[in-house]
């Protein structure tokens, strides 16, 4: 059982190795929702994301003969760095078992710690089964990710620390993957002040808890592919489960698209770096109606390669039409070209990408093809600019924007 004695106690302990993160107003997301948005940087860790928590705490459970048999754990990435990160402070042997399409960022990490690492599967659900088939062959300690009363306890010790700071929260927002941090986050908080609404946060395309909930028991997905790979699990915890019907008061499921969008948002507003798992309650905040209620949105980790952040960035400005392309035929005479810039230029437009194809007609006196791409200061600006085209006799048709 998950008891308030062990809560205070894995909060004292968990100290030893983890930075306060402490709350992040943020006025660009009070703006958006109407209520008081706070930020629990996670992301901000030692190892990049809450999951040391638990991985610290479950290791100082431990007996010295479990310690010393060596730890093995799977984890597709956050939970990797927290009990490499922890085993090491212990002195102990770790084997970390990983999906090969984990970010390589979090592989390296991981090995920095001085983990050994071993990549199997598709997804966390065929690593995991690796790592218990591991274990009992060699008779190493398993910590589980997220179905273990400790490792539960060690994540809760986040909403200790966001009731020390805003005693008065409202509502608080979790991601969920494999249900570990929101059992944590909801049980404690609904000991501590019952009238606190906890909100579970899950990628549509792995939404394993939401299904669950509604079956009443574990529903294994046959897939959980998103862009949210912290959060790609097929199947949650039993114990998980139980705990969130208890606790959780609502759960909640995000498109991959959002996320892109919340990405942006936050490096622009916040300048911080957030996986796509840890945005997942960023980009729910617009679901409900949050108009004067205080609001902590649990950033649960930061641990992104340069090329994801480079393709969601990019993603990102043509979803939100500050970049776009256009294709447009004109005469091949010479100054057209320059009719073309200029007529951007004066709607402040910034060509970033020109592409001139003097085959797309047989007749070139007749047309050529331009295809420009350009930069905006978003959908309104990116008519006008279209506009500005249309009006000096071209006929500007959208094509797919590519920076590379």
């Amino acid at each position: 059982m998950l008891t308030l004695e062990n809560f205070e106690a894995a909060s004292a302990i968990v100290k030893n190795v983890t930075k306060p993160t402490k709350l992040v107003y943020s006025e660009y997301l009070s703006q958006q929702t109407g209520g008081k948005i706070y930020l629990k940087p996670e992301n901000m860790q030692h190892t990049g994301a809450y999951k040391l928590r638990g991985a610290y705490y479950k290791i100082s459970t431990l007996t010295e003969e479990e310690k010393a048999k060596g730890i093995i754990t799977a984890s597709a990435g956050n939970h990797a760095q927290g009990v490499a990160y922890a085993a090491k402070e212990f002195g102990c042997k770790a084997i970390i078992v990983m999906p090969t399409v984990t970010p390589l960022i979090k592989v390296n990490r991981t090995k920095q710690y001085g983990a050994e690492v071993i990549l199997h599967g598709d997804v966390y659900d065929d690593s995991f089964e690796k790592a218990k088939e591991l274990a009992n062959e060699h008779g190493y300690t398993f910590v589980h990710p997220f179905d273990d009363d400790d490792v539960i306890t060690g994540q809760g010790t986040i909403t200790m620390e966001i009731i020390q700071e805003l005693p008065t929260v409202d509502y608080i927002f979790a991601p969920v993957g494999g249900g570990g941090l929101i059992s944590g986050v909801a049980t404690l908080a609904k000991m501590l002040n019952p009238k606190i609404k906890v909100i579970g946060v899950e990628p549509i395309e792995a939404a394993s808890m939401s299904e669950s909930l509604k079956a009443g028991e574990v529903v294994t997905l046959e897939t959980a592919n998103t862009i949210a790979d912290g959060t790609a699990v097929k199947t949650v915890g039993e114990n998980a489960l139980k705990y969130t019907q208890e606790n959780v008061d609502m759960m909640l499921t995000v498109e991959d698209d959002e996320l892109i969008g919340a990405f942006l948002d936050m490096v622009e507003n916040h300048k911080m770096i957030v996986e796509n798992s840890g945005l997942l309650t960023v980009a729910a905040l617009k679901q409900l109606d949050l108009q004067g209620k205080k609001v902590v949105a649990i950033l649960s980790g930061g641990n992104m390669d340069v090329i994801t952040m480079s393709s969601i960035v990019q993603h990102g400005l043509i979803q939100r039409d500050r970049i776009f392309s256009v294709s447009v035929l004109l005469p091949d005479k010479p100054g057209e070209l320059v009719r073309v810039a200029d007529t951007i230029a004066k709607a402040q437009g910034n060509v970033i990408k020109l592409e001139h194809n003097q085959f797309v007609s047989t007749n070139r006196n007749a047309a050529v093809e331009l295809r420009i791409t350009m930069e905006s200061f978003g959908t309104e600006h990116k008519r006008e600019i279209l506009k500005a085209l249309e009006d000096n006799g071209y006929k500007p048709k959208s094509i797919s924007a590519k920076l590379y």
